[in-house]
């Protein structure tokens, strides 16, 4: 294989693996938010901001792959 295959590979593997460690923290923090707004809703902004901050880990897996394709 070369090394833009190789580039492309990894670029792929960062946006997988950030992908799937943000679907496992929202799973979490969506059935215990749920829970939690279900006995106390007024708790519900700061749920909704926890289930917001899981998607910064897909973010920065996006940035990392864009710097492995770009500037390598």
């Amino acid at each position: 294989m070369n090394t833009e295959a190789w580039l492309a590979f990894a670029a792929a593997a960062s946006i997988v693996g950030a992908g799937m460690g943000t679907a496992y923290a929202q799973a979490r923090v969506g059935s215990a938010g749920a829970g939690a707004i279900a006995e106390k809703p007024e708790v519900a902004p700061s749920i909704i901001v926890l289930m917001a901050l899981p998607e910064t880990i897909l973010l920065f897996g996006f940035v990392v792959a864009v710097i492995i394709l770009f500037v390598s």
